[in-house]
């Protein structure tokens, strides 16, 4: 796991797949995800005291995997959105991405670097929905983006300019450019939560997968999203 500064209180933790980020309140952390399973020891001793809470942007499990042990090691809140909650608890199967041709050799590669088997889950989970205002980052709006899973929120932190997007956006492998998030389960209301959240003002964009972009996000955001609006 990599750990890389992106502000004095926002730390990018980067996993052999996917990433997830922490943010400091003085000495409240709160976590937006929680990386693949088997991370939580090395996340925990990142921080002097206990992680207080775990945001989950969707239920995959580069994302998810290891939340119920942070929650076991520190008390930790688990939070999604309720459309994710029943599958981050384990009560009921994920339903898979539709997957565009070129996409399935992504997951194939994705795969191979994940832990194997199932992993632990968390039993109880705070429910979330869109408007929703939590308590760390100067009060960070929930934002439905439903497309790459049913339920896949982003935060956003107006006071500090700060977008924690989880697959609902991504940057390119290839050139670091913004891109619609890939391996989702329904593009259409993908592309309509990309339009949304590129309709929020931001400086920091933080992607579940790919370098952040620090400074101007919004309009890197409105670029990109520009290439998938339809005409009339």
């Amino acid at each position: 796991m990599d750990v890389i500064e992106l502000l004095p209180s926002l730390h990018l933790l980067r996993f052999p797949v996917g990433q997830a980020y922490l943010w400091r309140d003085g000495d409240e952390v709160t976590l937006i995800d929680a990386g693949p399973a088997g991370f939580g020891a090395a996340i925990a001793g990142l921080v002097s005291g206990p992680v207080r809470r775990v945001v989950l942007t969707h239920f995959h499990e580069d994302h998810v995997g290891s939340a119920d042990e942070l929650a076991a090691r520190s008390g930790a809140e688990v939070l999604a959105h309720g459309m994710d909650a029943p599958v981050v608890r384990g009560e009921v199967p994920g339903p898979p991405p539709v997957f565009e041709d070129w996409e399935r050799p992504l997951r194939a590669e994705a795969v191979k670097l994940l832990p194997p088997g199932d992993f632990a889950r968390p039993s109880k989970v705070t429910e979330v929905s869109d408007g929703d205002i939590l308590d760390f980052g100067g009060g960070a709006h929930v934002v439905h983006v439903p497309g790459h899973t049913h339920g896949s929120i982003a935060l956003h932190l107006p006071r500090h300019g700060v977008l924690f997007t989880g697959d609902a956006v991504a940057a390119s492998p290839v050139d670091g450019s913004v891109i619609l998030g890939v391996l989702n389960l329904d593009r259409d209301l993908a592309v309509a939560s990309f339009l949304r959240l590129a309709a929020l003002e931001a400086d920091v964009a933080c992607f579940g997968h790919g370098d952040p972009v620090i400074g101007h996000a919004s309009t890197a955001l409105r670029r990109s999203a520009d290439r998938y609006r339809v005409s009339p």
